[in-house]
């Protein structure tokens, strides 16, 4: 995977069956428009059948403060597992990305489900931002199909240039020595996030050396005024030369509609994984300073 190539997922828990999700996006996603307006305007059939591989459909939407368009071929349909994946083929995403995947996969959850969203990319070039604001577009109206989120999920995978050992030994064992590779987002355990001053207190709750992965959990600080409970986890695999990051976000927000995802903070950390990677003290909690 070069650096133009990406996968962005997220997971929200929604009421509405895995079954019944499945069916609005695969068989009648022309009424989604009936229940998100401010988002999708609308879903023709341009060829083939609802709900058939093969098919393509049409879409109207809004995002970022345009009105766009999007035709996408119906590339899978999985019904066993309300699994459907969508190809981006025409519109306004072709003019960014050379190739766009949409996948979205629903799973019974208690009474209602797990919609696991899966967007994979790959960028005319790397100035292009990766498409966090479509994801969390993509999610925004589930509330609107009987559901209400709750525990969420968001994950990113780079790949880089050092190896899996070396980049969890800097995360594991000295992460204030990152600032010496990253003064722009990272000054000595201080980071750089949406331009505001913040700080978290970190409990590192689970490290396995063997797999290259360790997980913080936030037990103080900003995020907390937005978010219950907070943990990301960084895993690196051995990949040719180098290896693959893959930084994943758990998170549980307050009783706020207003409280977005936490997008920007995904695409900052992403950076760190271009860092050169060369030092590393043991830490069983870090306080980082968000700037």
């Amino acid at each position: 995977m070069s650096s133009d190539c990406g996968k962005l997922e997220t997971d929200v828990e929604i009421k509405a069956s895995a079954a019944k999700f499945h069916e609005m996006f695969t068989h009648k996603p022309h009424h989604i428009s009936n229940a998100s307006n401010r988002n999708i305007q609308g879903c023709d059939l341009h060829e083939g059948d609802w709900g058939t591989v093969g098919s393509v459909v049409y879409w109207n939407y809004f995002h970022d403060g345009k009105a766009k368009v999007a035709k996408e071929l119906i590339e899978a349909i999985d019904a066993e597992n309300n699994l459907i994946t969508f190809k981006v083929i025409e519109g306004d995403l072709m003019e960014h990305y050379k190739s766009f995947k949409i996948t979205i996969h629903g799973t019974p959850k208690d009474e209602g489900c797990n919609v696991h969203w899966t967007m994979e990319y790959e960028k005319h070039h790397d100035d292009i931002e990766d498409p966090h604001t479509l994801l969390q577009f993509g999610t925004g109206g589930h509330e609107k199909w009987e559901g209400k989120r709750s525990l969420s999920m968001l994950e990113t995978v780079v790949e880089i240039k050092a190896s899996a050992a070396k980049f969890h030994e800097m995360f594991t064992h000295k992460p204030h020595h990152i600032s010496n590779a990253s003064d722009r987002i990272i000054q000595g355990c201080d980071l750089h996030e949406d331009g505001k001053a913040k700080v978290a207190k970190d409990l590192v709750e689970a490290i396995d050396a063997e797999n290259n992965l360790i997980t913080f959990k936030v037990i103080e600080g900003d995020l907390l005024e937005h978010y219950k409970s907070f943990k990301f986890t960084i895993h690196a695999t051995p990949k040719g030369e180098g290896c693959n990051v893959h930084w994943t976000l758990e998170y549980e927000k307050h009783h706020h509609d207003d409280i977005e995802d936490p997008h920007t903070l995904l695409q900052d950390w992403n950076h760190w994984a271009w860092l050169p990677v060369d030092k590393t003290t043991p830490a069983s909690s870090l306080t980082r300073l968000l700037l």
